[in-house]
């Protein structure tokens, strides 16, 4: 039987995945990793008792440990990670013992255990500042945090094992994505806010972002692991920006809760503009960008 491994598979994007994954008997037992420092065990409590379901509480900064569990793996969705720009500024030394030493683990784990596929779950935070927008995937990469330059790390070492030992990588660079399960982002923490009839605090406000929802996120993995993209990294968006006042606005509007703005500093970490190129995601993946990257916004508010 195929065997399917997701690190990080308790976390937003991981089980929204799972979800996709235990739909879909081809893609055999799900073996689930985590460390349960994001991910959360309700995430997986829909699918508790399933007999292809496969859960490790298991940390990839720990080799040992995660080589057993890839053995003879088929496909590997490498999405563990300190995965929040600010959490990985607060905690530096667990950002990179994670996105770096975790990688790198999980490559290393991956080629002794059969040489699956594994895709990469990389961030628009590698291409740093845009020197240009959109931002197509020969753009400069180096990252402006600490969480972008892991993630340069990251599809490096993916990079480097593809080109040394013929393990096949996809490199997947995701925009700001959203949906149900997050929480420490701009969206959800204003959710939160709304919800609470608060104030939605603006660090800046200049900012455009491209947003993408986790279910067109899981459309593209599921795919690309599956097609001839190997090494080609591809940028997962709307290839849309929206303003971030623009999306406070909107989030009020939804919410009428009689809730302002609270306008602070910028942040100097973060990124001031990234609008996605999407035509090789169209391309290789045959995936169309949503007319309106926002649209499952209000139904997200009602049931958040």
């Amino acid at each position: 039987m195929t065997k399917t491994i997701v690190t990080g598979g308790a976390g937003f994007i991981g089980s929204h995945l799972l979800d996709s994954l235990i739909a879909d008997e081809t893609w055999g037992d799900i073996h689930v990793i985590d460390n349960f420092h994001r991910g959360r065990r309700e995430n997986l409590n829909p699918h508790a008792g399933n007999p292809r379901l496969f859960i490790h509480e298991i940390d990839i900064r720990h080799y040992a440990a995660l080589e057993k569990v890839l053995v003879d793996a088929d496909y590997i969705f490498h999405l563990a990670a300190q995965s929040n720009v600010m959490g990985a500024i607060e905690n530096l030394d667990y950002s990179f013992e994670t996105n770096v030493v975790g990688t790198y683990n999980v490559l290393k784990a991956a080629r002794a255990g059969g040489n699956p596929r594994v895709l990469f779950s990389s961030s628009r935070e590698v291409y740093g500042e845009a020197q240009y927008v959109p931002v197509d995937e020969n753009h400069p990469i180096g990252g402006k945090n600490s969480y972008g330059a892991s993630k340069v790390a990251g599809e490096v070492y993916c990079q480097v094992f593809a080109a040394n030992f013929g393990l096949e990588t996809v490199i997947l660079r995701l925009a700001n994505v959203y949906g149900s399960r997050d929480f420490g982002r701009v969206i959800p923490l204003w959710l939160d806010r709304a919800k609470a009839a608060q104030d939605l605090i603006v660090f800046g406000g200049e900012q455009v972002i491209d947003f993408v929802s986790v279910q067109q996120v899981v459309k593209a993995m599921t795919i690309a692991i599956r097609s001839d993209v190997v090494g080609t990294p591809i940028n997962v968006g709307s290839g849309q920006g929206t303003p971030i006042l623009e999306l406070a606005e909107r989030i009020l509007a939804i919410a009428h809760t009689g809730s302002q703005l609270d306008h602070q500093p910028a942040r100097a970490v973060e990124v001031k503009q990234f609008v996605a190129q999407v035509d090789r995601m169209q391309a290789l993946l045959a995936l169309a960008p949503p007319a309106d990257p926002l649209a499952e916004l209000e139904t997200l508010y009602a049931s958040w």
